[in-house]
């Protein structure tokens, strides 16, 4: 029997409702069904990160939550991608991981159509590997984006993805190098919407190889996260997504169930609480902009809004 059959039944026996959204987001089912309290946070929990500013800055706000909570923390961050981190923390590598709702359900479950957060959160708790859990979204919300020049946009018309196919094979595209295999990516651009490019340039995502080449004319359309501050200061275009190609990218805590204790949840649900949009995209300005240490400026932030 599958998980999501499992599940399905053990929801059908019980007679209990699908969970919904809620202002401070909804736990896994699975977390629910353990009455919250499944794991021990004693020894303390090692949080990993993938290799961009933002997950870093995320890293260590986890980790001065939990921190002023009583609960030990080591940072492992910039380890790499989704592909290298999940599989580390299945291991047992580490403990925690900020994660986004879309991507993660996609790498979990190329298949998988939903789009909106609460539908998301449901989805994933049926998809998460044995071990581990997902906890209460966050408030903030960072979603993949194709971003182009104005010159690019004004000289094919370009307003949205849709309008990609047509200058099929003549536009370079630059992002992570798993960006070629993923469905919010080559894959899913040319399955929903018809798209295929000139070329593919392995670069980074939102990082300042495919941003400088997207600056200097190096490639013509570039994979960048709506948090970025380059965006609006170079004044570049955001491709539309008229068929939902890209789903919400709420923050979610991706955790081993060992370690899930009623102490973690809570410090977690605090943060997700507090953080927004905004205030991830201002933290991601001091660290890229600023050139501000990424553990400093989430110790600063945590302190402000009385976190830690």
């Amino acid at each position: 029997m599958t998980r999501r059959t499992a599940l399905t039944a053990l929801l059908a026996g019980a007679s209990v409702p699908l969970l919904g959204a809620c202002s401070s987001g909804i736990t896994s089912l699975k977390g629910a069904g353990a009455g919250g309290d499944s794991g021990s946070s004693d020894g303390g929990l090692t949080i990993g990160t993938a290799n961009f500013t933002e997950n870093q800055i995320l890293g260590y706000l986890y980790a001065g939550v939990l921190n002023a909570a009583g609960v030990k923390t080591t940072v492992k961050p910039n380890l790499g991608s989704r592909e290298i981190v999940v599989p580390a923390l299945r291991s047992g590598d580490i403990d925690l991981l900020p994660e986004y709702q879309g991507s993660l359900l996609l790498y979990l479950d190329d298949k998988a159509t939903e789009t909106e957060a609460g539908a998301m959160q449901n989805a994933l708790a049926t998809v998460v590997p044995d071990g581990l859990e997902i906890l209460p979204y966050a408030a903030a919300e960072d979603r993949d984006s194709f971003a182009v020049t104005r010159a690019t946009a004004d000289r094919y018309e370009l307003k949205s993805l849709a309008d990609l196919k047509k200058v099929n094979g003549k536009l370079v595209f630059g992002a992570a190098a798993e960006m070629k295999k993923r469905v919010v990516g080559v894959v899913g651009l040319k399955d929903r919407y018809g798209v295929e490019f000139k070329e593919f340039k392995s670069l980074d995502s939102s990082g300042p190889l495919a941003k400088g080449a997207l600056k200097k004319g190096d490639i013509d359309i570039a994979n960048v996260f709506t948090t970025d501050v380059d965006i609006a200061e170079n004044g570049w275009v955001l491709l539309t997504d008229p068929q939902h190609l890209i789903p919400a990218q709420h923050i979610v805590p991706l955790i081993a169930s060992r370690k899930a204790d009623s102490t973690v949840r809570k410090a977690l649900a605090r943060l997700g609480n507090a953080l927004t949009t905004r205030h991830l995209t201002e933290l991601n300005r001091q660290v890229d902009k600023e050139k501000q240490d990424p553990d400093r400026v989430a110790e600063a932030w945590l302190k402000k809004h009385h976190l830690s």
